[in-house]
């Protein structure tokens, strides 16, 4: 069995930067918050005071605690972050993050193996921004994917050895209906992300393609996408329509991520895909606007597959609640919320049952089942 950790966007630039042991420079040209500090004071209001310095695992909170339980063959994350000390604010955007350099230990913390890269926030620091956050990572030995300094290289999957002399193959890109600007396309003598215009048949075909080449028998196949709205749970046809064109193609985890909450979940031919993971970590504590979602909450997924087939044998979903910037297990309350979520997203699934601990959805047919558990 092949256990994959996957989570969504992990933003660690900005109010999160701040409270790390070496903040970079504050300063935002947001409409209404001038410096990344004000996004601590709206969390500290919310939740309490935040101590300063924390230490690098803070922002992680009891994550590490379950995934140390869990000990996954490989982990993917979505780091939605510039990790730069320079560059300059990218025209045209509203919101800008970035995370100084010597905070990488706080993302490698979490020991990721893949940090997908094609989003909407890689070049918020322009191009040198993105060497430099090339460059953090690589000198933190830490893959990446979707993002490089040409188009070949932003376009090469990561590759994570498992057992077995078999490899977790991981392709990653942007769409713009995330909010990816179309002058951020990598190019043959341009940095950038991996770039696909939109949902198209003809993007699926280009990019089941590179599957194709690519994947040896054994090889798992995670196609990461940064598409679609910040907010609402209704998955557009030609995005669902793409994923299966995927998954028809030899994927077998389409991964994808941008909004705010976790979006719509299904087995197709017994293969996972996530139309939108939610935000993982984050400073958007005491934001207000946009309640009914509980974007507070955060999932960590956990996905087991067959070895060769990649089939999904078994997904457990734990739920953690954002407190004073740092994950927390949610409370029994907050699960069942979850649970009631799921139940109406979840594509494929029998009905949700639940104890204090855990809820439990079961795949239709009795092909697999998934927890989602509390601590």
């Amino acid at each position: 069995m092949t256990t994959l950790f996957v989570c969504g966007d992990v933003m660690l630039g900005r109010g999160v930067d701040q409270i790390l042991p070496h903040p970079g420079d504050p300063e935002l040209r947001e409409r209404y918050v001038r410096d990344a500090n004000g996004y601590v004071a709206l969390a500290e209001a919310v939740n309490g005071p935040i101590r300063r310095p924390v230490d690098f695992a803070w922002p992680w909170g009891d994550a590490l605690e379950v995934l140390a339980a869990a000990a996954p063959d490989a982990r993917v994350l979505n780091l939605e972050t510039s990790v730069t000390r320079g560059g300059s604010f990218a025209p045209g955007k509203g919101i800008h993050y970035r995370m100084h350099p010597a905070n990488v230990p706080c993302l490698a913390a979490a020991r990721p193996d893949v940090c997908v890269l094609a989003n909407n926030h890689v070049l918020d620091f322009g191009r040198s921004g993105l060497a430099e956050t090339l460059d953090s990572l690589a000198d933190a030995r830490l893959r990446t994917a979707g993002a490089g300094r040409d188009a070949d290289a932003a376009s090469r999957p990561a590759i994570v050895p498992l057992d077995g002399n078999h490899r977790l193959l991981v392709f990653a890109f942007g769409m713009p209906s995330s909010g990816v600007p179309y002058g951020w396309a990598a190019a043959e003598d341009r940095s950038g992300v991996s770039f696909v215009a939109g949902a198209s048949d003809a993007a699926a075909a280009e990019v089941a393609d590179r599957v194709r080449r690519t994947k040896r028998p054994g090889d798992i196949a995670m196609v990461s996408v940064h598409w679609g709205s910040n907010w609402g749970y209704r998955v557009p046809r030609d995005q669902v329509a793409f994923a299966h064109a995927l998954i028809d193609a030899g994927a077998d985890v389409v991964h994808g991520h941008s909004s705010h909450h976790p979006r719509p979940l299904e087995t197709y031919r017994g293969k996972l895909v996530l139309y939108g993971c939610g935000d993982f970590v984050n400073d958007y504590e005491g934001i207000g606007g946009y309640e009914q979602y509980r974007d507070d909450l955060r999932l960590l997924y956990l996905a087991s597959l067959e070895p060769g087939t990649g089939r999904l044998v078994e997904l457990r979903i734990v739920p953690l609640q954002s407190r004073r910037m740092r994950l927390c297990h949610a409370s029994s309350e907050d699960a069942g919320w979850l649970r009631a979520l799921l139940d109406r997203i979840a594509t494929g699934f029998r009905p949700c049952m639940a104890t204090d601990s855990e809820l439990t959805l079961r795949a239709a047919g009795g092909q697999m089942r998934s927890a989602v558990m509390r601590g």
